[in-house]
């Protein structure tokens, strides 16, 4: 009987094994930087979309509606063939970032539609053409199209005039037994035919060390049974009459190569079911095999296929059916109470498809930086140019951990600061996991010895926001304000990646930092990670703020933890004072301009000019992140540091005055922002002709519509205008935005900075909010106003969704429109999805907002 409170599903998040199958396995494996043996780092070339259903990754696996154990040993997903296709639909194919004209893109449709933190149930779906896809199209008119035309998707070929819906729900009958059902709906008006393939692999893993051992898949009474020297006995059972057919997830050398190799290649079963080649094993054994179902379906008609993936067979009728039943009723009732009671049914399906978006989005991620350099035993050795290439300094990087994903498909690598914000959202259904990936990100097989956060697997070495101080903080929050433990070890690690801030990034020594392109991309009019114009150096708003952010989010832990261990006092000192040294430096040396309120990036050059790039972009903006309030309370408690506090404001009032600190008996506000210059900033911030638009607030200021900006410097030029939807500007390549575009992370900044300067200024601050409305609100309001915008950008409004665009079939027919896509990023005036389409990475966000439920109106 479901439990109301949730309760059945909180339980098996204490079990470690309820996890051990999950949908781990990646949307897209080939064109990675962990599979490119090039010469010159070409990715994308070195393993294309058309090698691989031939070719044996070296690092992990990629598939549809696909899940594996925990270190990806055995795969189980699923391939299509609608009888007119050159080649199975085992994967999701889309342009690579030289074929996109606004970069890497995928081309196709799905959705993760739901699912548990222990994935004891999932749902996922697929929309698939009944007539032949239509790979060259995509590519040659892509190809065709310039930067300042929109995308040749899928829909505007008409092949999905008439498609096939697919969908797959998994629910564990226990930790290792897996009750699937496969529901195949012909949306098309006559009868047609579908070959279903449910899939079964092991990742090849003793092709690259030569050796002999190898695990097996066999026939076993109409199934298929698998046995490894690492894995209990699996067998994968199905309903109906089907074909097996077996192969080995090895390279096609003839296909690839031109050289003899295996005899019944990983491609086999593709021929065969295809062109009818006799590739597959008659002895039916190897390392990939798959059910070979062939459908004929009705108009309009729905057929069902059972599988179940246990120890042994297994009945699929009454224990399988229960099964299903069961976890589908404690995914509603676990979800049910999470959602706030103030949430309509709209609001909350947006909450639960964005939790499942998140959930779907885990990977094992595989990548030894040392060996991929080097190479393998059995495998030719890489280019010398290697050596000295791509994060050639990574060589201790050895990650092999299921991590939280971008997207599985555009993003299928973990990015740093990306990771922070996932965990946030993620603390609200699985804490552990949150604060595991936390911990992780932080550990000795991923940072760098010197302190660095890796970024993501293209360049190791760029810097992201340090952001993973702040949510360690909300994920404490969110999980009761106990883990005490989690705080402690998550406190030591950034400690170091502090250090290596401060020893990298401020060249001037001068406690205002630099930090290059910080993840924003072409929020600037150059490239902040390439040499200066004229040989300067860039002093940033947002790279000095950030650091400030850091030491307020690090003086927060280290006062938590000096209430239980008073030797933390001191590394709270130690942070407060450095924190006063950079809002004293980002108020007097030149970001903050008075005439416009506004606080600016200022590139100093050799000969001791100094150049403000007044760009109005949300690098001026963040300053207003680096704020925190002192109770009084805590000051009690804390004598020693209280002292200390006194004794700097004493000793250093100019620092105390830009810090907005006082000696009396009141909560101490400390921030970049004053209350006064707040004021200034939210008039720009909170203008519907600047920053805030219906969807949230835009990246870039659509002043800069009118009045593009230019920046000029001993003979070169820079401009930059507001581009509120795709990028128009190569800078960090065509699907790279921050020109104007709605972004969920930094806006979630926003809500969370102006709910902290609230705790201190309460009602008696109040602002116009819209700009120019003649409404009065409080802090308070204006978060969850834009709280509330944020939200809307998934709810019907007038009939349509704005994050749907102008699609007709997205916004008026249910079977599309009705599941929702989380985009990378927003058209800033519109509020259309753009970007990468299953970005629940940091849009998952919204979740989070429908969970923290204030800005809800009853």
């Amino acid at each position: 009987m479901a439990n109301v409170s949730g309760e059945a599903e909180r339980a098996r998040l204490g079990e470690e094994r309820s996890k051990f199958w999950g949908p781990y396995v990646s949307e897209r494996a080939w064109g990675t930087v962990r599979e490119d043996y090039s010469a010159g780092g070409t990715a994308w070339e070195d393993f294309p979309h058309d090698q691989a259903r031939s070719r044996a990754y070296r690092w992990s696996e990629d598939g549809l509606g696909a899940l594996c154990d925990i270190r990806q040993r055995l795969c189980l997903g699923f391939a299509f063939w609608n009888g007119h296709d050159p080649i199975l639909k085992e994967r999701i194919f889309g342009l690579t970032g030289n074929e996109g004209n606004h970069g890497e893109d995928a081309k196709e449709y799905w959705w993760y539609l739901d699912s548990t933190p222990s994935h004891s149930w999932m749902r996922w779906r697929y929309h698939y053409p009944r007539q032949a896809f239509p790979y060259d199209d995509l590519v040659s008119e892509n190809r065709r199209r310039g930067k300042f035309d929109p995308e040749y998707e899928l829909l505007d070929t008409g092949a999905l005039d008439d498609y096939w819906q697919l969908t797959v729900d998994y629910a564990k009958a226990a930790d290792d037994d897996v009750c699937i059902r496969v529901s195949v709906r012909n949306a098309g008006p006559d009868e047609a035919t579908l070959h279903v393939l449910p899939t079964l692999w092991f990742r090849n893993t003793w092709s690259w060390t030569g050796s002999a051992d190898k695990p097996s898949l066999v026939v076993h009474d109409s199934a298929i049974a698998a046995a490894h020297d690492e894995l209990d006995p699996m067998v994968l059972s199905a309903s109906g009459d089907a074909e097996l057919l077996f192969c080995d997830n090895e390279s096609n050398a003839r296909r690839l190569w031109g050289v003899d190799g295996a005899p019944y290649p990983k491609d086999a079963i593709n021929d065969h079911v295809v062109s009818g080649s006799a590739s597959v094993n008659p002895a039916q054994e190897g390392t990939k095999a798959a059910f070979h179902h062939v459908l004929t379906v009705a108009g309009g008609e729905t057929a069902e296929l059972r599988l179940r993936f246990a120890p042994e067979a297994r009945d699929l009728d009454a224990t399988w059916e229960a099964a299903l039943t069961a976890r589908e009723a404690e995914a509603d009732d676990f979800y049910a109470s999470i959602v706030p009671a103030k949430a309509t049914p709209e609001i909350a399906s947006v909450m639960r498809q964005g939790f499942a978006g998140m959930l779907w989005s885990k990977q094992i991620y595989h990548y030894d930086v040392e060996k991929w350099l080097d190479g393998d035993p059995a495998g030719p050795p890489p280019p010398d140019s290697r050596k000295g290439g791509r994060n050639a300094r990574w060589r201790h990087l050895s990650n092999f951990d299921i991590l939280s994903m971008p997207d599985k498909w555009e993003y299928p690598w973990y990015a740093a600061w990306d990771l922070a914000f996932h965990c946030v959202a993620l603390a609200q259904v699985d804490p552990d996991f949150a604060k595991n990936q936390l911990v992780l990100i932080c550990r000795e097989w991923y940072m760098h010895p010197n302190g660095q956060v890796p970024a993501y697997e293209w360049a190791f070495d760029d810097v992201n926001p340090p952001v993973h101080a702040w949510a360690a903080l909300r994920i404490f929050e969110i999980d009761g304000s106990k883990d005490f433990e989690f705080l402690e070890r998550v406190l030591h690690k950034l400690m170091l990646n502090f250090s290596w801030w401060v020893n990298r990034k401020d060249v001037g020594g001068d406690d205002v930092f630099e930090g290059g392109f910080l993840g924003l991309d072409n929020v600037g009019p150059f490239d902040r990670s390439a040499s200066m114009p004229g040989g300067g150096f860039l002093e940033q708003s947002d790279g000095t703020s950030w650091m400030a952010m850091y030491c307020l989010n690090l003086l927060e832990m280290s006062l938590l933890l000096a209430e239980r261990d008073d030797t933390y006092e001191d590394i709270a000192t130690k942070f407060f004072e450095h924190f006063a040294r950079i809002a004293w430096a980002i108020n007097n040396k030149g970001l903050w301009d008075e005439q416009d309120g506004f606080y600016y990036d200022v590139l100093r050059m050799p000969d001791g000019r100094s150049l403000p790039v007044r760009v109005r972009s949300i690098v001026g903006l963040i300053p207003l992140y680096a704020v925190t309030v002192l109770s009084r309370q805590t000051l009690d408690r804390l004598p020693r540091f209280a002292e200390r506090l006194r004794d700097f404001v004493a000793r250093k009032p100019e620092y105390a005055e830009v810090a907005n600190i006082s000696l009396d008996d009141a909560d101490r506000l400390l921030s970049i922002v004053s209350p006064d210059r707040l004021k200034r900033i939210l008039e720009t911030l909170l203008d519907e002709e600047e920053f805030f638009s219906p969807f949230g607030v835009r990246s870039v200021s659509r002043f800069h519509r009118d009045h593009p900006y230019a920046f000029s410097v001993d003979g070169t030029t820079a401009q930059l205008d507001y581009e509120p939807g795709e990028s128009q500007s190569g800078l960090f390549g065509g699907n790279s935005n921050w020109r104007g575009p709605v972004w969920f992370p930094v806006n979630y900044l926003v809500i969370e900075a102006l709910r902290r300067f609230y705790a201190y200024t309460g009602d008696a601050l109040r602002v116009e909010s819209p700009a120019g409305s003649g409404t009065q609100a409080s802090l308070a309001d204006v978060a969850n106003q834009l709280s509330e915008r944020l939200v809307s950008v998934f709810l019907q409004r007038n009939g349509a969704r704005p994050s749907l665009g102008a699609s007709d079939r997205f916004q008026h027919d249910p079977a599309w429109g009705d599941q929702l896509l989380f985009f990378e990023y927003f058209h800033g005036d519109s509020g259309a999805g753009l970007g990468a389409s299953h970005q629940t990475g940091w849009t998952g966000l919204v979740a989070d907002l429908v969970v923290d439920a204030g800005w809800l109106k009853t």
